[in-house]
């Protein structure tokens, strides 16, 4: 339930409200009244519990739940919002539900992907609105028929549920309990009680009554699981995707399995969207300047010093330039694809970005990650380089030899790999000449620190010359360091 300060910026009507024992508010009397900037609500139709028509749920009961269903979808959704959610309802209604599709949609949905979760969760909810609040008109009548019955059942389950909890469900094994919850609030073990009274009774009569009892039941049932499966659908679906992304996060790329690849791609272009936004946002923030107050005052003296004209002062921003170096032998091949689709989703973003790949001798690959999807564009690449015994010198000549103009003073040089060069020369000399034409050296590397300069590794001898070696075994690590790297650039 929303507190009082938002119903005041709604322009609620609060003279005919009182607060009862539980602290939420209710009408008494009549309807309440409520305008906003664009409209006015119709008569009948009331922003708190108690006062709504047959067919219309109180806003307060189903604004929070709904945006409450979108968050735990993925959507963003501010409380500003949310308010504007209310405003948007309280001029269209709920009459024609395409209109209040639509006003929700162009409110609450900030991208192509908040639109589509917020078209499959409007439906999926609105449509139990709308069972419960038909169940809710029918409950005042006499008739006894099927449909009257349906209704019935539906809306005794709803209240069920409401007192259960089970809007709170997060996990698919949560279902069976939460089921039999719900079965036992409604009453279940007495049920059961009088089928087992009726099945001691050998009579005909009494034995038809039991197995009537046997299959109310089990429809009680299918229909209890049914209600708790869409509530898991609203509620609990984004929390169960929301915890496997983060144990996802934190899972050593070695360690994943080719099952969990779909969903770490999604997971991957959702934390590349986020890093840009943060990106964005900082470079926004830059952008605006600093005062400087030395200048201001000078500007100023003609007015006694009073700071009429403010002056800014602005400090000049590279846009990132990145050179990705990644190692595609086997022992890093897993961590190598992350890293490049993870740059691939920040392409719109880094707009100056250099992919190079190798394993005996080093190719330039940002063609094929440009033209082709990244699934066909790595099997392409792991196909022409993955073969070989690992060079980390040769690798360096080529870089050197055929592709020397990339690197400049904006550079950042990205290299991924485990330092790994089956005892062949590391070619420090070109090494750190690399490090003086660029900007700055990061090194990635999967192997865990104390492995670090052991049998064939050269990860202790390349380190001194690098602005920044890291251990990085997790998605969690990639996004970290590759955010510090986009931090030089703000």
């Amino acid at each position: 339930l929303w507190p009082n300060a938002v119903l005041e910026v709604l322009d609620v009507d609060m003279v005919n409200f009182q607060t009862s024992q539980d602290g939420l508010l209710y009408a008494p009397c009549a309807p309440a009244r409520a305008t906003c900037e664009t409209g006015q609500v119709p008569a009948g139709r009331s922003f708190v519990r108690g006062q709504t028509s047959a067919m219309e749920p109180a806003l307060v009961d189903v604004i929070p739940d709904f945006i409450r269903a979108l968050r735990s979808a993925g959507a963003s959704v501010s409380p500003a919002e949310a308010i504007d959610a209310a405003r948007a309802l309280a001029v269209v209604g709920y009459a024609d539900r395409a209109l209040m599709k639509d006003s929700f949609a162009i409110v609450l949905a900030k991208s192509e992907q908040d639109k589509a979760v917020h078209d499959e969760l409007f439906e999926l909810f609105f449509s139990r609105q709308a069972a419960s609040q038909g169940s809710a008109s029918d409950r005042s009548t006499d008739t006894t028929d099927t449909n009257t019955n349906t209704n019935q059942r539906a809306l005794d389950i709803e209240q069920a549920a409401e007192t259960v909890g089970v809007d709170d469900i997060r996990f698919s094994t949560q279902k069976a309990y939460y089921t039999q919850r719900l079965l036992e609030e409604m009453g279940q073990n007495q049920r059961d009680a009088k089928i087992a009274q009726r099945l001691q009774d050998p009579s005909p009569q009494a034995q038809q009554e039991a197995q009537a009892l046997l299959e109310a039941r089990a429809e009680l049932r299918r229909q209890a699981r049914q209600h708790v499966d869409q509530r898991f659908e609203l509620f609990g679906q984004g929390a169960t995707e929301a915890f496997m992304a983060d144990v996802m996060q934190h899972r050593p790329m070695a360690q994943l399995a080719r099952s969990d690849l779909a969903r770490m791609r999604t997971l991957v272009a959702h934390m590349a969207r986020r890093l840009a936004v943060r990106h964005a946002r900082r470079q926004r923030q830059s952008q605006r300047g600093r005062l400087d107050l030395r200048r201001t005052l000078r500007a100023n003296a003609g007015h006694d010093g009073v700071p009429v004209d403010l002056v800014w002062k602005y400090q000049h921003k590279e846009r990132p330039k990145i050179v990705a170096v990644c190692d595609v032998s086997g022992s890093v091949l897993a961590h190598v694809q992350f890293l490049l689709l993870f740059l691939h989703a920040l392409k719109d973003e880094v707009t100056d970005l250099e992919a190079f790949a190798f394993s005996a001798q080093l190719k330039d690959v940002g063609h094929l990650l440009q033209d082709l999807p990244f699934e066909q564009a790595m099997a392409q690449i792991v196909g022409q380089l993955g073969s070989g015994s690992t060079d980390y010198g040769q690798a360096l000549l080529d870089l050197n030899e055929h592709h020397p103009e990339v690197i400049d003073r904006r550079t950042t040089v990205l290299i991924l790999g485990d330092a790994r060069s089956n005892r062949t020369d590391p070619r420090l000399d070109l090494f750190r000449g690399l490090v003086a034409r660029a900007k700055r050296v990061v090194w990635l590397c999967p192997e865990v620190p104390g492995r670090w300069g052991t049998g064939d590794s050269c990860m202790l001898q390349y380190q001194p010359h690098c602005s920044h070696v890291a251990h990085c075994a997790s998605l969690s690590d990639l996004e970290r360091e590759i955010d510090d790297m986009l931090l030089a650039y703000d």
